[in-house]
């Protein structure tokens, strides 16, 4: 579930933070889409909110992934490195429902 919206210049600022980070590790063009959001999670062990990260390519092809932290939490550290990339994108057919 979609944390409810919050208008805030630290949330708006933290997000656009995420992206630029997730765009320079993986090398993403300009025009690639790109999607950070926070995520109310109830299912029990996991943390209130997290972050989930998803973008798609030119080539079309998606990727994914989540961070247990709440945005405005996240920091560079927290984004995968480029050389896991590919363990990170989404195999067309499969709905993993985690991100």
């Amino acid at each position: 579930m979609l944390a409810p919206f919050q208008k805030s210049r630290d949330r708006a600022d933290a997000a656009a933070l995420v992206k630029r980070w997730v765009r320079e590790r993986f090398a993403l063009a300009t025009d690639a889409t790109l999607l950070v959001t926070e995520v109310q999670n109830a299912q029990p062990g996991f943390p209130p909110l997290s972050t989930a990260v998803a973008f798609w390519t030119a080539e079309r092809r998606h990727y994914h992934f989540r961070i247990f932290k709440p945005l405005e939490d996240v920091t560079e550290d927290d984004i995968p490195p480029a050389w896991y990339r590919d363990a990170l994108a989404v195999t067309p057919g499969v709905d993993c429902g985690c991100c």
